[in-house]
């Protein structure tokens, strides 16, 4: 999986950019064929954004989350990215 994570009135400090990376090694558990990820860590006003866009076999996922802290809204992104991952999961496993 490559994962490109980025910055938008923020900088990306080494631990943040480590949070990422292991909160994004458990969507990794949960489905294998995942070829890119892009992370965008956005800070609006007191707002702080995650956003991600997955590319996998046969779909892209999006999704967003906001808190006041970016740990927070990274831990709240990954948990959004890993219900749509397991649902798209089973509907393929399904048929």
């Amino acid at each position: 999986m490559q994962l490109n994570i980025s910055g938008h009135h923020l900088d990306i400090t080494p631990p943040l950019k480590e949070y990422v990376e292991s909160k994004f090694e458990r969507l990794q558990r949960h489905f294998d064929q995942i070829t890119t990820t892009q992370v965008i860590l956005t800070i609006e006003k007191m707002v702080h954004k995650a956003e991600a866009n997955v590319h996998i076999a046969g779909a892209d996922l999006f999704a967003a989350a906001e808190d006041e802290d970016m740990y927070a809204a990274i831990d709240a992104l990954t948990d959004k990215l890993d219900r749509q991952l397991i649902k798209h999961k089973q509907k393929h496993r399904g048929h």
